[in-house]
């Protein structure tokens, strides 16, 4: 097959072809938290299952920075590119690949000397607390690897090389559940066997990506002297708020999850919430991933002033996302049982716990790919602002009050129920915002 430029017309075909490599990589992305409990859970108990799942929803806030600069440095770099300015985008993508570093190298730090009390605010205590800080002493060092990651999910597809991230990211993900194999069944190193094997298998990832664009010849853009632009290191926070947002609120919220399931239901909750949270993640992966996959392409389309192609992918984009969304929603309704026992087979009530929890969170696929999607075509079309009211209205203003309100009337299912109220009303925003901006954008015009 041909190999696909952002330059090209893309028909759904195309769009399938360019997009899922992005949507497997984001989906084999989620093993590093996903294998981790998997292995823990049958291995050492629920209780350390349960651990896993608060240091994790801790570690994951900080990823969210590198998919902001991933994100919103794919937008401005594409549009630039659009632009015929090849070697400004290749400054300013060194620029933000060197600014990620060092803001990794400061948000390791913090997380270092924070974490401790943040398991104490999700309810840790006891046996639970120290097999938390067990694995969040050694899960807190993967910050910088795992931003770095996070970020070129984005890049990969800017340069065309979207296979190449998918493979890159199945080899890491492979060495995490190998070492995950050896160091917990064969060493018997238990929760810190585990957050090594995510480390290692973060490393390599990392260090390959940054390797790869220093030295291979060729790329629409390599790493090399940064551009010194803060006006444009400002737009690149700013286009890539949105997305940020999207993975700080799958943290935040997991986080005032595990709180409101102490409250209402105990620790065993919040073991059942971790198969929840971890199946979750991987399909949220398939809308994620095909927002990353079509950012540098809407976003290059604009800078080349085509706002026939733009339009077009925005169209098409719409009927994929119903199909992906009754897909996901279907495999998750049907699957709830055979998802739970996977994880915790050794005790039928937490299984039936996290399988009723499922059933009910599944409703949420429905409609969250179009508030992510439109998060991302905007960001696509360097509106930061619109993209962030996107995010924000969803993963902070209507989640947290669904999160804290449902509960009261509702008990545990309010709990379950409280995302998918918040992707109902976040859609309003969505469309409504769509439908603002079609004028000033020249989309949802006819063909």
């Amino acid at each position: 097959m041909n190999e696909i430029k952002l330059l090209d017309h893309f028909d759904t075909k195309k769009i399938l072809r360019f997009t899922t490599p992005v949507i497997l990589m984001m989906v084999f992305y989620t093993t590093f938290v996903l294998v981790d409990g998997l292995f823990i859970s049958n291995a050492v108990g629920s209780t350390a299952y349960a651990a896993v799942n608060i240091v994790g929803n801790y570690v994951l806030l900080f990823p969210a920075i590198g998919t902001m600069m991933g994100s919103g440095g794919a937008a401005l770099i594409s549009k630039t590119l659009g632009e015929k300015q090849e070697e400004l985008a290749s400054k300013r993508f060194s620029m933000t690949v060197w600014a990620s570093i060092l803001l990794g190298i400061v948000l390791t730090a913090i997380a270092y000397f924070t974490v401790d009390s943040v398991y104490v605010l999700q309810g840790a205590e006891g046996e639970l607390l120290e097999d938390c800080r067990q694995y969040g002493g050694v899960a807190v060092f993967s910050v910088l690897f795992y931003m770095i990651q996070s970020e070129f999910q984005y890049f990969f597809s800017l340069v065309e090389k979207e296979k190449l991230g998918f493979l890159i990211t199945v080899i890491a993900g492979c060495i995490n559940i190998g070492l995950d194999a050896l160091f917990i069944l064969v060493f018997k190193w238990s929760l810190f066997g585990a957050a090594f094997a995510s480390l290692l298998g973060m490393i390599f990832s990392a260090t390959f990506s940054i390797l790869y664009f220093m030295k291979k010849k060729g790329l629409s853009v390599r790493l090399g002297r940064p551009a010194v632009e803060w006006k444009a290191l400002l737009k690149i926070a700013g286009n890539g708020s949105s997305e940020m947002l999207e993975n700080l609120s799958l943290a935040l919220v997991g986080m005032l999850f595990n709180h409101q399931l102490m409250v209402y239901s105990g620790e065993d909750a919040v073991a059942a919430y971790g198969v929840v949270q971890a199946v979750t993640l991987v399909f949220m992966a398939v809308f994620l991933g095909y927002s990353a996959g079509l950012i540098p392409v809407i976003g290059y389309h604009f800078g080349d002033g085509n706002k026939k192609e733009v339009n077009s992918l925005l169209k098409k984009s719409i009927r994929l996302i119903l199909f992906f969304s009754i897909f996901v929603f279907l495999v998750t309704e049907f699957g709830a049982e055979l998802f739970a026992r996977i994880f915790l087979s050794y005790d039928q009530e937490l299984c039936d716990m996290a399988a009723r929890g499922l059933r009910i969170y599944s409703s949420v696929f429905l409609v969250a790919g179009y508030n992510i999607f439109g998060s991302g075509f905007f960001t696509s079309l360097n509106d930061g602002l619109d993209s962030a009211i996107i995010s924000l209205a969803r993963t902070v203003v209507f989640l947290i009050a669904a999160i804290l309100i449902l509960p009261v009337f509702f008990g545990l299912n309010g709990i379950w129920f409280s995302t998918t109220v918040s992707e109902l009303l976040s859609i309003f925003v969505t469309v409504g915002l769509v439908l603002l901006r079609r004028k000033k954008f020249g989309y949802l015009a006819r063909v």
